[in-house]
């Protein structure tokens, strides 16, 4: 990998960014982005849009333009209630599971900077045998941040306060790296890294890089930010389950491997020209890809984007992702490049007159 792009993946996932405090991590998106777009701006909403216009051929008529997106949030929890004693109770933005949580590391978004703090619970020594037989409940634990009171809590955290798991970026054997947040942090990497490889070279449509938000809860950010776009097409970038793990059901969820190439869907909320034209520039470069069936709309933001306005031609890259949702989410670093190899070949072989009719 690049080793600006993959300093850049670092300054990505060790960045915090819950669902709706997206503003750190889109001030480190601008950052990058302006070395590469034509124009860079943040809509009110928060999404950072990356545009790349196209070269002038003196034909007349609209350009087509694409939008390729990535998530920038995260899944996180928020600080709903302070007790007596200074402990803190939460709430999860987003799906997570409980018994993953318990035992964490957190990093709060303090008044005045983060705030180390625990997930807790009762020992397990104090368990009654109900409570130990029971998957708690987010009322059931409590976060510590080493305080005596309510009052000591009060001067470094309140209610709303975000919080994530202590964030960091583990490199394992054969290209592999762990880290909370890459849901979907290494998508939003694809979409930016295929803006530095169209760098100085000619593209004959418009091209949209954006760092979407709200995406774990409701795909809000596609929504707003493709009704502004307006897009022709609309490709979403996002993790997808690697089923190259114990106790996975590939008859259910087809097979996907880390480090086998980019995810690619078919299925209703994929339109089939823009499936036939990833296939295409994947063979141009000789980047191997996984195929996957999504017989409903995808969870991702292309779900979202599709729907925009008169309906836009959309289609999912996923990255295979082991342990979604947990501290220890984990990817190839292949992966990641080829999918914005892939990316950046589409967008330079896509042309003013294809139809994306289905």
């Amino acid at each position: 990998m690049h080793a600006d792009s993959f300093a850049f993946l670092k300054q990505l996932l060790e960045t915090p960014s819950p669902s709706g405090n997206e503003r750190a991590i889109q001030t480190i998106v601008r950052e990058w982005a302006d070395k590469y777009a034509d124009e860079v701006r943040t809509d009110r909403h928060g999404n950072v849009i990356a545009t790349r216009q196209p070269a002038k051929t003196g034909k007349a008529g609209e350009v087509p333009r694409i939008m390729l997106a990535g998530h920038c949030d995260q899944i996180g929890l928020m600080v709903q209630h302070i007790d007596s004693d200074g402990f803190l109770y939460v709430q999860p933005i987003g799906g997570w599971d409980m018994q993953i949580l318990l035992g964490q590391y957190l990093t709060i978004c303090g008044r005045n900077g983060p705030v180390t703090g625990v997930i807790s619970r009762k020992a397990t020594h104090l368990l009654t045998n109900e409570e130990r037989a029971k998957v708690p409940q987010f009322n059931d634990v409590w976060i510590d941040i080493g305080v005596k009171n309510r009052e000591e809590a009060e001067q470094l955290v309140r209610c709303g306060d975000v919080a994530t798991i202590a964030l960091g970026v583990r490199e394992l054997r054969g290209g592999l790296i762990a880290s909370p947040g890459l849901d979907d942090k290494v998508g939003l990497w694809v979409v930016m890294e295929t803006l530095r490889l169209l760098h100085g070279k000619l593209v004959q449509v418009e091209v949209n890089a954006v760092s979407t938000v709200q995406e774990e809860v409701g795909l809000r950010g596609a929504a707003t930010s493709a009704y502004g776009i307006h897009p022709t097409v609309g490709i979403a970038v996002d993790v997808c389950h690697a089923t190259d793990t114990p106790g996975n059901e590939k008859k259910q969820l087809g097979e996907t491997k880390l480090g086998a190439g980019p995810v690619l869907f078919r299925g209703p909320n994929i339109n089939p020209r823009v499936l036939e034209r990833l296939e295409e520039s994947a063979s141009a470069i000789e980047v191997t890809v996984q195929m996957r069936g999504a017989p409903r709309p995808t969870g991702t933001d292309a779900n979202a984007i599709q729907l925009a306005r008169g309906g836009v031609a959309t289609a999912v890259i996923g990255i295979p992702n082991r342990y979604m949702h947990s501290p220890v989410e984990m990817v190839h670093l292949d992966d990641l490049d080829r999918a914005a190899r892939l990316l950046a070949e589409f967008c330079l072989r896509t042309t003013p007159e294809m139809d994306w009719t289905p």
